[in-house]
């Protein structure tokens, strides 16, 4: 391996790590990336080793909120006893990751063939962008009718599921269509964050298990390595990103991601129509 290629792969990684947990969409962030700087790999490979540098990001949030998610508590005696409402929370995650599993395991190939192309993405992150000043401005000076997770509701979750559902186009963001949803719910913005890293721990080990699949395991050194700097570069800048999220959201909106999408969105198109 080149020092180039090395480089390529942290930049990749650095992107997944940043993009991943801000509503801005990491799939549509790497798919652009990958437009300037290409991994020399297959095709097959690279569309793996985007989804399975997820894994990266997704061991940070475990890190990160093993607390809340872990549902056993250790008593001081060595035994464990349950936390009802940390299971509650997953039954509700696994309620809420229906709707995506069904539509994923039915149209992946069909999406991934027809829409990831920079036009859908760009378009995709426009119409989102707008969505969240929209969303914000309607919310504003409201009280959030659910401000913890142990107050999401059943039907709150299934509908919060649905919304993720969106996220199958590249571009959506599926941390962006899961808070866009809990936001028109009457979700707080931290409880909507906080269940949006619930939800990503199955979706993204699930989507990774398919890839795998799809992909086989006869990976050469070199795959693995890419995969290994890839994922812990992911990771240890997801550490740095998931606290800023959660510090900024206790104390702004998420009407600046809109905007940076719009902008994003709106060069991606200027480049693809006047320039590529």
């Amino acid at each position: 391996m080149t020092f180039w290629e090395f480089l390529k792969i942290l930049i990749l990684g650095f992107v997944e790590g940043i993009t991943e947990w801000l509503p801005i969409s990491s799939t549509g962030h790497m798919l652009l990336v990958d437009e300037f700087i290409q991994l020399d790999a297959s095709e097959e490979f690279k569309e793996m080793f985007f989804i399975l540098i997820q894994l990266g990001a997704i061991l940070a949030v475990l890190v990160l909120f093993w607390q809340k998610m872990w549902p056993f508590q250790r008593k001081t005696e060595g035994q464990s006893v349950f936390k009802t409402a940390t299971w509650i929370t997953w039954l509700k995650v696994i309620v809420a990751c229906v709707p995506g599993a069904v539509v994923t395991i039915l149209f992946d190939d069909w999406i991934e063939a027809h829409l990831h192309t920079p036009v859908v993405i760009a378009l995709a992150l426009v119409v989102y962008g707008f969505a969240f000043i929209f969303i914000e401005k309607w919310n504003q000076n409201k009280t959030p009718r659910v401000a913890t997770l142990a107050e999401l509701s059943w039907s709150d979750a299934a509908l919060i599921g649905l919304f993720q559902v969106l996220s199958i186009i590249p571009g959506t963001s599926r941390s962006g269509a899961t808070i866009v949803g809990a936001l028109i719910l009457g979700v707080s913005r931290v409880a909507a964050a906080e269940f949006t890293f619930f939800l990503a721990v199955p979706v993204m080990f699930g989507m990774s298990f398919l890839k795998i699949l799809k992909f086989g395991l006869a990976f050469t050194g070199t795959e693995l390595l890419i995969l290994a700097v890839g994922c812990a570069t992911a990771f240890l800048v997801s550490l740095a990103v998931i606290r800023f999220f959660m510090n900024y959201i206790k104390k702004h909106s998420f009407s600046l991601f809109g905007w940076y999408r719009i902008a994003l969105g709106a060069l991606v198109l200027l480049y693809f129509t006047f320039v590529n």
